[in-house]
């Protein structure tokens, strides 16, 4: 069988994922043959790992010659991690160069970009992959399962919550998510994942958005409402600041931002109460469905422990979701904290708040039961080993339809645009407005 051949464009810390499958469970099926990227110093990080590899070393280029790389390597397949506002673009391009595409979320990040892209896969016919790789984690199925098999009935409504500690969230606020022009701000680049999960829950497309939120802990002005002084615009490594993040201390972010930043200017540990932040760290949304029901959402990116809580209500009973994937922040613990699972419950991680899940279901008139969740090895739950191998050796016949396409990533992003509108206008907005094609239909079964 030959091998797929692969181009990568964008070469940062989310594309070790593909890197690393492609040069390991599936290195049988997949072969990275270039890598498109303008920082040569993150290009060289990963072309060295396939010649570690024992693979021949792949064409390095820049953007401008994505077309050209297709065509001379005869690339099969474009997987895109670069820049948010940067995906339409080498989304359409790899497609009219006559590739198929592999995408990070979110799709892109506003309505006319999400429209290029949709006119793009119907003149050209060809395939794009959306990686939402929290359907694949066993909670996530096991809910997904649940609802499914009917049993609390139609949904209703859904409260979901979701917070990010002053670990993970504040790093949004460091690096280029922190524009929202980069980004799409937190509504389309971290929670895009969030909505794609219940429109896949609930199998139904958002109708309507009304978005509250706003920049409240992050930021020069509230630094200086709180009193904390002036601060230099990036880590100095000398005060022992819990927001600062040092490069040095992390081999792979070193390797990839810090050793490069010479060559583009891209600086990755900026401060998290620094000047420039466009982007909302507390949000909350009201989402109307095609179905009837309504989701009541909120995020949070400065909680001192990190999970989510969903409830799904039904017209047989209630099911509810609560995952803590880190109990405490604690001093000392890096951008990557590695928690022993044997110091759950421990004074290491606060014995009220232990790493863990559960999924309850209590149907009308009964008592409440656990549903068992059945996790594997690797990231979220064995999930990420899911994903890929859907990714790199097709997806086979499943039952929870939790491979996504392009569609899928317009419906995920379409509440993130629409609650951005929102939160400029005050007022709800329509998704049926946004102007893209797919989303003026009102399907009850998205899959």
């Amino acid at each position: 069988m030959s091998k797929t051949r692969y181009a990568l464009a964008g070469a940062g810390h989310r594309a070790q994922m593909y890197v690393g499958a492609i040069l390991g469970d599936h290195r049988d099926r997949a072969e990275l043959v270039a890598i498109v990227e303008p920082n040569p110093v993150r290009a060289e990080h990963y072309a060295r790992q396939v010649s570690d590899a024992g693979s021949p070393a792949p064409r390095l280029a820049a953007p401008e010659e994505l077309e050209a790389v297709i065509r001379e390597e005869e690339v099969d397949r474009v997987i895109i991690c670069s820049r948010d506002d940067l995906h339409a673009e080498l989304i359409v391009r790899s497609l009219d160069a006559g590739a198929d595409v592999v995408v990070e979320k979110p799709l892109t990040i506003d309505a006319p970009s999400a429209a290029r892209i949709e006119e793009a896969v119907a003149r050209t016919g060809r395939s794009v992959v959306l990686t939402f790789n929290y359907r694949y984690s066993p909670r996530n199925s096991a809910l997904r399962q649940v609802i499914q098999d009917g049993t609390i009935g139609q949904v209703t409504s859904v409260d979901f919550s979701w917070v990010l500690d002053t670990n993970h969230g504040a790093d949004y606020f460091r690096r280029w998510h922190r524009e929202k022009k980069n980004s799409g701000g937190l509504l389309v680049h971290k929670a895009s994942h969030h909505f794609d999960l219940v429109n896949w829950w609930i199998r139904s497309q958002p109708s309507r958005v009304y978005a509250s939120g706003g920049l409240r802990f992050y930021g020069a002005e509230n630094a200086r409402a709180r009193g904390l002084g002036e601060r230099p615009a990036r880590g100095t490594h000398d005060d022992g600041d819990l927001f600062e993040l040092d490069l040095r201390t992390d081999t792979r972010l070193k390797a990839l931002y810090l050793d490069a930043e010479q060559h583009d200017g891209y600086v990755r540990d900026l401060d998290v109460f620094s000047e420039g932040i466009t982007i909302e760290d507390n949000l909350a949304l009201v989402v109307d469905y095609a179905s009837g029901a309504t989701l009541s959402y909120s995020l949070n990116a400065h909680s001192p422990w990190e999970g989510y809580r969903v409830a799904v209500n039904g017209t047989l009973g209630r099911a509810e979701l609560e995952v803590v994937e880190r109990g405490a922040v604690l001093a000392g613990e890096g951008l990557h904290p590695s928690i022993d699972p044997s110091l759950a419950g421990s004074d290491a991680t606060t014995s009220l708040r232990p790493e863990g899940e559960r999924l309850l279901v209590q149907k009308h008139w009964e008592a409440a039961y656990e549903v068992p969740i059945e996790s594997g090895a690797g990231g979220h739950g064995g999930g990420d080993a899911l994903l890929l191998s859907d990714v790199f050796r097709g997806p086979g016949d499943d039952p929870l339809a939790r491979p996504a396409d392009w569609s899928d990533g317009l419906r995920s992003i379409a509440v993130g645009i629409a609650g951005n509108r929102s939160l400029e206008t005050g007022q709800p907005v329509s998704i049926s407005d946004l102007g893209i094609a797919l989303l003026q239909e009102t399907p009850g079964d998205a899959r």
